[in-house]
């Protein structure tokens, strides 16, 4: 495999994936199922609108698994996909990577000011 290859081999993956948002999103559904509001306080500075748009393209490219209740209130729900899961271990990497790269006072104010802590 040429360098040709792999440039074309990450341009699809960022196209897939990139974003201030997607890996957010993915990460959260790694861990467990939600419901679109428990993502949005998971995001709390994503729109709503943002978050519907990520979450369509996420399920168009098979990544997500959106399950619609007959209920009253609407009930849906967001998991992963087979093809989803296999960004397990790429995310798990990234947060280790971010792990390690990161500043502790600059941890400590982010989780200030997500009343974290």
């Amino acid at each position: 495999m040429n360098n040709a290859h792999k440039t074309y081999y990450m341009q699809k993956t960022i196209s897939i994936i990139g974003g201030k948002w997607k890996v957010l999103i993915l990460w959260h559904l790694s861990i467990q199922t939600y419901r679109f509001g428990q993502l949005k306080k998971l995001l709390p500075d994503i729109t709503q609108k943002m978050l519907t748009q990520q979450l369509r393209e996420l399920e168009a490219e098979k990544l997500l698994n959106r399950k619609v209740y007959a209920v009253i209130p609407p009930k849906v729900e967001y998991s992963l996909t087979e093809e989803g899961k296999s960004l397990k271990p790429i995310l798990k990497s990234m947060c280790h990577w971010g792990k390690n790269h990161v500043d502790q006072k600059e941890l400590e104010n982010f989780l200030i000011d997500t009343n974290v802590v």
